[in-house]
């Protein structure tokens, strides 16, 4: 970025110096800045350094290595200003510094959000598979398009990996800047509930935003339901967006298409009479899904991955990508284009066609269980492999476990990513669920400890290629976290491996 001085930045972001009545403190005119990070670590000449106080320390414990590193100043708390008296750089001290940071670094970065099509996608499920159906659509449409996820970040064809599901402020807008060199049109992304309490999309405007749905998750950061749909809910403000488009097939998607101050579209499945102008609704036509519009236009909706959920990610996406005024026909054919997401109803496959059929999916909430194994139909026996994390909303454990009871032939509980809990505490949490949903004489509730074992144990219960093995709960993921280390583990390269297993075993 060109440099720009310390006090011009601020003045644009309109941040002001506790205490003050302006934001330039003694020296701020002078640094010259080109970037900004809160991680010291990361530090590169110019940058400012966002001294954040912190979960288990506070951020300013690290100015010193982040000026060795070429940090030009400091913007840090009236508490971290403590560690800051001997910096030899400005320091500015603010209340709240997250809450400015967004904004801050949006104007380092020269605003990047203002010049490319913004699509924010935010619910507790499917927020991964709407933003790629748009950044197919996206492309269908001729856009040079970037995508920032759960699963990873992608800028043009250049694929990064992800951190969390929505990056710090000051790592967002560095994207966004990024993308916008690159010649990057178009980005869609997801937005958490956490994203939205700790400001990571401050500064960002979006063209579109959509919902598409809320069940019980992140309890263990939210105060309850309530507050975790507020999170949520103030996304779709004047100030975070332009336009919404709501999928309102539960309670909360109702009661949030009543409740923005953004003009707002409404997606719903089935028949619901009178629709009020720009709404849609979904209906069935045997295995076609239809999308119909208020003024009885109708679109084949394409949908790509399997299951009724998928329906409802499709036609969200479709009807974004037309309030983001791409054409609908386009929209349609390019949601179809989407080929897959990494760990979302992911077909594990093998080159032997006796083999049980192995499946993948991120799903770890109660709700989206229960979608994910309703898709699936097996003439034989289906067999769930699940955990539940560590260090998370407890309360949904044994609720996980009664969602996988009440569908699968047998369910085997085992370890996610047990963190710093007890993984056999979270075990019991989860499988006491499961043995009070199993149907007598039908379900078999197991424990396994080991994920590795655990789904070496489910492909061993598999008898042929009507057999379904589903592996729920981490998804994409690469690791396995116990104790403070995460050890490489990746469900679907397991499963695979266990799945040839079972096919050198069968062919002697």
């Amino acid at each position: 970025m060109p440099p720009r001085p310390l006090a011009e930045l601020l003045a644009e972001a309109r941040v002001v110096a506790t205490g003050s009545d302006d934001s330039v403190p003694p020296g701020a005119e002078l640094p010259l800045v080109t970037g900004i990070t809160h991680d010291s670590r990361q530090v590169r000449p110019g940058d400012v350094y966002m001294a954040l106080p912190g979960a288990k320390t506070h951020g300013a414990r690290f100015i010193t290595a982040a000026i060795e590193l070429g940090a030009v100043a400091v913007i840090t708390d009236p508490v971290g200003v403590e560690h800051a008296d001997a910096a030899a750089v400005p320091t500015v001290v603010v209340d709240d510094p997250r809450a400015r940071m967004g904004e801050l670094a949006a104007a380092v970065y020269g605003y990047p959000a203002r010049e490319l099509l913004m699509l924010g996608v935010t619910g507790t499920n499917g927020k991964t598979t709407t933003v790629y159906m748009l950044d197919a659509g996206l492309r269908s449409a001729g856009r040079r398009t970037g995508l920032i996820g759960t699963v990873g970040t992608r800028i043009g064809d250049d694929q990064l990996d992800s951190v969390r599901t929505t990056p710090e402020a000051t790592d967002v807008h560095a994207l966004l800047a990024v993308m916008r060199e690159q010649g990057v049109t178009a980005c869609a992304m997801e937005v958490s509930s956490h994203a939205m309490a700790f400001g990571r999309v401050d500064g960002i405007v979006f063209d579109v935003v959509g919902f598409t749905n809320l069940s019980q998750d992140h309890l263990d950061f939210h105060a309850d339901l309530e507050d975790y749909f507020a999170a949520k809910a103030a996304l779709f403000t004047a100030d975070r967006a332009r336009r919404a488009v709501v999928m309102a097939d539960d309670e909360h998607g109702r009661r949030l298409a009543q409740q923005t101050s953004i003009p707002t579209v409404v997606v719903r499945s089935g028949p619901t009479g009178a629709l009020p102008p720009d709404d849609w609704h979904v209906e069935r036509d045997g295995d076609t899904a239809v999308l119909i519009g208020s003024d009885g236009s109708k679109l084949e909706l394409q949908v790509p991955l399997p299951g009724e959920f998928n329906i409802a990610n499709a036609a969200l996406a479709v009807a974004m990508l037309v309030a983001a005024d791409v054409p609908a026909p386009t929209a349609v054919a390019g949601v179809g284009t989407c080929s897959g997401v990494p760990g979302r109803m992911e077909r594990v496959r093998t080159d032997d066609p006796r083999a049980p059929v192995g499946l993948v999916d991120f799903a770890h909430t109660p709700d989206a269980i229960e979608n994910v194994l309703r898709a699936l139909s097996s003439r034989g026996k289906l067999i769930v492999v699940l955990g539940a994390g560590g260090d998370r909303d407890r309360g949904k454990r044994p609720l996980m476990g009664e969602a996988a009871a009440r569908a699968a032939d047998v369910v085997i509980v085992t370890d996610d990513n047990p963190r710093s809990e007890d993984a056999a505490t979270i075990r019991a949490e989860v499988l006491a669920g499961a043995r009070a949903a199993a149907a007598p004489g039908r379900t078999r509730i197991v424990e396994v400890g080991g994920r590795r074992d655990a789904i070496r144990a489910a492909v061993g219960m598999t008898e042929g290629s009507d057999d379904i093995v589903v592996v729920l709960g981490k998804g994409h993921e690469q690791g396995q976290e116990i104790a403070g280390v995460v050890h490489p583990f990746d469900d679907r390269a397991v499963l695979r491996d266990e799945l040839r297993q079972w096919s050198e075993e069968n062919s002697r």
